[in-house]
């Protein structure tokens, strides 16, 4: 029940069409970024997040990643799930925080303004409250601030997540040469495509990256993410040290 792509059928078809009623940028946005990005297929199969999960992503665009989640749900109660992936979590609660007041409308056009679950708000990581949640991800969007900030805001992150909770990110290995170059060039040119200026980047290679993550508390499994992306991407799945 996957399609060539190895994803569950319907789910990108189901995912990408909450974004019609944002407009054809945001559909075609959303679609070709659940269909050509390894990560999200990756969240959905891993087997150890928290099963009905309060969700804070930082820096969450127009919410793509939500619309996925709920998508997953969707498929997994009509019955539609592959039998060997595992269950996708069922958010209680989806609140995402987004700098960019253009990608804050259209998250709010796609899911309404009065979605049980669902809440995108314009703001800067580096000063709203995080509250209280048991999965955090941040995906390609640490490096756009100083490595002063990096560091408190994964302290706040810490800070936020209740027992057995899980904060995941992906970062770019700075010294990994050539796909890293790559990779920040294409990550220029859509944030450029979006409509953003083009910010200054503060990248660190990955040892750098697991040391911060180690002194904020945090115990940390690395994997490579970039899929079929000839890129340096890892994802990052981070828990309270013990």
């Amino acid at each position: 029940m996957t399609t060539p792509m190895n994803l569950p059928t319907g789910l990108l078809a189901t995912a990408s069409a909450r974004f019609r009623p944002a407009g054809q940028f945001a559909y075609h946005y959303a679609r070709g970024k659940l269909a050509g990005d390894a990560i999200f297929a990756a969240l959905l199969r891993l087997d150890s997040l928290p099963a009905m999960p309060h969700w804070l992503d930082l820096g969450c665009g127009q919410g793509s990643l939500f619309a996925w989640l709920l998508a997953a749900q969707q498929l997994h109660d009509q019955g539609q799930w592959p039998a060997d992936w595992p269950a996708p979590p069922r958010p209680t609660q989806l609140r995402g925080i987004e700098l960019m007041a253009r990608d804050v409308q259209r998250a709010r056009l796609a899911f309404g303004s009065d979605h049980p679950g669902v809440r995108v708000e314009q703001g800067d990581m580096n000063q709203v409250d995080f509250g209280r949640c048991d999965v955090v991800t941040i995906l390609d969007a640490l490096h756009y601030f100083d490595h002063e900030h990096q560091r408190q805001v994964l302290r706040r992150i810490h800070a936020a997540l209740a027992p057995g909770g899980v904060f995941i990110t992906r970062i770019g290995d700075a010294q990994a040469g050539l796909p890293f170059r790559l990779s920040q060039a294409v990550d220029r040119v859509v944030t450029w495509g979006r409509g953003h200026r083009l910010p200054r980047l503060y990248c660190r290679s990955l040892p750098d990256w697991l040391d911060l993550l180690e002194s904020a508390g945090f115990d940390v499994q690395s994997q490579p993410m970039s899929g079929a992306l000839p890129f340096a991407n890892v994802m990052l799945v981070c828990r309270m040290a013990k």
